[in-house]
């Protein structure tokens, strides 16, 4: 199957602006006013009643709280920007920020013995780590978007063309290696054998593409959507497409001592994150604005430009979420990432958290 940029999620945000065409395919899970829905009477209230009216969902007393996070990814910028719009004080949520640049792996051990308390990450990047038995729980999935794989304009135009091919990635175990090889299974591709992987700093994948040492490189923005713009380059495919044009690629996790113990300390930071990204989703001028003080080599255009091509207004919780994580669960066995012994759906539930029932 050719890839049509028309038809992808990514590109009809893109071109239509987020919420425009959120509201358009039916994503908004959210009123353009945040208290616009009824408040919760509390904690007990039951996972179909969730909304993001931030009253409902609010500590009775303030709490320090340790958020690990990428303060230089644009496609978190809503996180980031949480404290100065107020998400988090209205939840009575004192957060200190870690800004995590470690291992995966640290940073799921930093959550199971308490040196952080929550964290925001890709999905693609946790389960593999999550398999391996780490006391943390997903809590939540804040939007989708953010990986993207690029090629040379008069090259390979499908993930079928692909076949005996090179792509560029910047480590072997990157969400966007993982999304795009069960993306290549899915399409009669054996990302294991029929495709040659090799690494590459971000910097130089485009100069690879342009050598013909690599016919397509995969990875996440800003520098996917930096180099999609260059002359000569095209969008092969993202993370908005078919199935997973409806899914969240990025997650919110704690650590499962603290949803033991602390339930509604858990429910108070994810449902602030999530307040925050489906704000986010229609006001990208603010937030790109805000995000400056964060950011690193880029410019608020930028960041609203790409803030308008992930999908911040989709958000998804309790059975909707854990659906989610079994269909990622699942194609990433297909390509022998996971387990060939693990059950997809019962892996998603047993990762899971339903903090808001």
């Amino acid at each position: 199957m050719t890839f049509n940029p028309q038809l992808s999620r990514r590109r009809l945000l893109g071109l239509a602006g987020t919420a425009a065409a959120a509201a358009a395919v039916g994503r908004f899970a959210w009123a353009a006013d945040p208290h616009a829905h009824a408040s919760h009477a509390g904690h007990a209230a039951p996972a179909q009643s969730f909304s993001l009216d931030a009253k409902g969902w609010a500590l009775p007393a303030p709490r320090k709280l340790k958020l690990a996070t990428n303060l230089n990814a644009i496609c978190l910028a809503p996180v980031a920007v949480a404290d100065s719009q107020g998400f988090f004080r209205n939840h009575n949520l004192e957060v200190e920020f870690v800004n995590f640049g470690h291992s995966t792996e640290v940073l799921l051990e930093s959550l199971a013995t308490g040196k952080a308390d929550a964290a925001t990450g890709m999905a693609l990047r946790w389960l593999k780590a999550l398999e391996q038995g780490f006391d943390v729980k997903l809590t939540a999935g804040t939007h989708g978007g953010c990986l993207r794989l690029i090629a040379q304009e008069n090259g390979p135009r499908s993930f079928e063309e692909l076949k005996g091919k090179t792509i560029g990635v910047t480590d072997m175990a990157s969400p966007d290696k993982n999304f795009f090889s069960l993306m290549l299974k899915r399409h009669g591709v054996d990302p294991v054998r029929d495709v040659n992987w090799r690494t590459y700093p971000v910097d130089l994948l485009g100069t690879a593409l342009e050598k013909g040492e690599i016919q397509a490189a995969s990875g996440s923005d800003p520098m996917m959507y930096r180099l999609r713009n260059q002359p000569g380059k095209r969008e092969l495919s993202n993370n908005l497409i078919e199935e997973y044009a409806n899914l969240s690629c990025c997650v919110v996790g704690v650590g499962g001592n603290l949803v033991r113990k602390e339930k509604p300390v858990a429910a108070a930071v994810t449902h602030a994150i999530l307040q925050a990204h489906a704000w986010a989703a229609q006001h990208p001028e603010t937030v790109a604005q805000d995000f400056l003080k964060f950011a690193v080599n880029t410019n608020s255009e930028e960041i609203h430009a790409i803030l308008n091509e992930h999908t911040h207004a989709h958000y998804s919780v309790g059975k909707a979420f854990v659906d989610e994580i079994a269909v990622y669960a699942r194609d990433l066995k297909a390509v022998e990432v996971l387990r060939a012994s693990t059950d997809p759906r019962k892996f998603a539930e047993s990762i899971h958290a339903d903090v808001f029932s």
